[in-house]
């Protein structure tokens, strides 16, 4: 049995569905959990019930900081060890990323996935094309970012749990191994001309005190990650690319200019869903 964790989030619900499609035998987990999945709960110990389960698909506990994400993950990966699976596939952070703010809690756990005991496999994922388009923030008729000409070699996330799900479909296949999983390089620019309207620049500073003092709802560690983000692909730490995605998916990635654009589009003040 394959267990995906987070299996009602984003990359979460894509995976098990991705390998439900596939004919796995598969199931997901989650704190909320819905029909036919585990009640899974990486704060509360007692939840972390793995019996029957030979493949763990760990999706990162991130929107935490980094302390508590590392206790989430030490605990399910302590499961994991006691109730005898047999493969980890953890998806981590892209090697491109060890810069940014979030960075630390992913290698972390990569530490504690190789030394866990069960086989494993670690999927640096790339940034996903979504959240390069949801980060455009739309001002007047035009967008604007902090981040500038550079680019980003962002990935769908379809593309993300469809790789997840090839390998946990046949873990023996990739034992061991770091899949850097990045995409096409886009930028914020190619992404505006893309919807027919202008893209301009704001400065580091800026974007810091927006996201400070005129964004609500953020919590405390959320704006140093976003601006990492920002000045990891101004200055061209992000856009490098790699033959892994391909090589897992057996095709080619979607392209993530129209991933993005749509994201963007969606987050237009006015337009309905």
């Amino acid at each position: 049995m394959i267990l995906v964790t987070g299996a009602n989030g984003s990359l979460g619900s894509a995976t098990l569905a991705a390998l439900r499609a596939d004919g796995a035998a598969a199931t997901g987990g989650s704190r909320t959990p819905g029909e036919g999945m585990r009640h899974l709960d990486f704060d509360d110990h007692a939840s972390l019930d793995l019996t029957g389960v030979s493949t763990l698909v760990l999706i990162s506990a991130g929107y935490a900081e980094d302390d508590q994400v590392v206790a989430r993950h030490t605990a399910v990966l302590d499961a994991a060890v006691r109730d005898g699976v047999e493969h980890v596939v953890y998806t981590s952070l892209t090697t491109a990323g060890d810069h940014l703010g979030f960075a630390l809690a992913h290698r972390a756990t990569e530490r504690l996935v190789r030394a866990s005991g069960p086989a494993w496999t670690i999927l640096r994922n790339g940034l996903y094309a979504e959240l390069f388009g949801g980060l455009l923030t739309w001002a007047g008729d035009g967008v604007e970012s902090a981040f500038g000409d550079g680019a980003l070699a962002a990935v769908a996330r379809e593309d993300l749990a469809a790789a997840a799900a090839a390998v946990a479909a046949r873990p023996a296949r990739h034992g061991g191994r770091v899949y850097d999983l990045v995409g096409t390089p886009i930028t914020a620019g190619r992404v505006t001309d893309l919807l027919g309207v202008p893209h301009r620049t704001i400065g580091l500073g800026e974007y810091r005190r927006r996201l400070l003092h005129g964004t609500p709802g953020l919590l405390p560690f959320q704006p140093p990650m976003l601006a990492s983000i920002a000045t990891g692909i101004r200055h061209g730490f992000l856009d490098g690319t790699a033959p892994d995605l391909t090589d897992l998916l057996g095709r080619p990635a979607r392209d993530p200019l129209p991933v993005a654009a749509a994201a963007t589009a969606a987050a237009r003040p006015g337009t309905s869903l």
